[in-house]
């Protein structure tokens, strides 16, 4: 009996450390990207078509991809297979956030529909206004955002 309660005390022991570890991860898979409650990232708009297409095209749910702990939504198959060869090429810079905030080391959701590709990575802005804020310095925001991205990637955004 001594050696039943003590096989059920460790294995109750390493579950709960198990649980911790776990409920620890979960918690923290969302703070360098920005995603919705459902994990999707980009505002569910295609990676790959900003790029091919020059536009903000939305993904459908039928073709998807996890990178990060985000998932990509896709127009097509196609977009799809080509995101999977080479997924940090098509990612977004600042985990998706956007990237005038994190100018002031902030990060702020954005829409999906704000845009642009330097020497090409995808950087996404919070809303059509924002960007035009974004736009009018974009090497200095550039400098200032990489600058404050290393402090902020791993803390949530209401710590910010």
């Amino acid at each position: 009996m001594f050696k039943t309660t003590s096989l059920n005390s460790k294995l109750f022991r390493s579950f709960a450390a198990l649980t911790v570890l776990l409920f620890s991860a979960v918690s923290q898979a969302d703070v360098d990207t920005q995603t919705d409650s459902n994990g999707v990232i980009l505002a569910g708009h295609d990676a790959v078509a900003y790029y091919t297409e020059g536009k903000p095209v939305e993904g459908n749910a039928k073709f998807t991809a996890v990178y990060n702990d985000a998932i990509y939504r896709f127009s097509s198959k196609k977009n799809r297979n080509t995101f999977v060869k080479n997924p940090s090429k098509y990612a977004p810079a600042y985990g998706g956030f956007c990237a005038y905030g994190m100018t002031f080391g902030k990060k702020f959701k954005i829409d999906g529909k704000a845009f642009e590709i330097v020497d090409g990575v995808l950087y996404v802005n919070k809303n059509p206004s924002v960007y035009k804020a974004w736009k009018k310095d974009v090497p200095k925001h550039l400098k200032e955002a990489n600058a404050e991205w290393p402090a902020a990637k791993n803390v949530a955004a209401d710590k910010l």
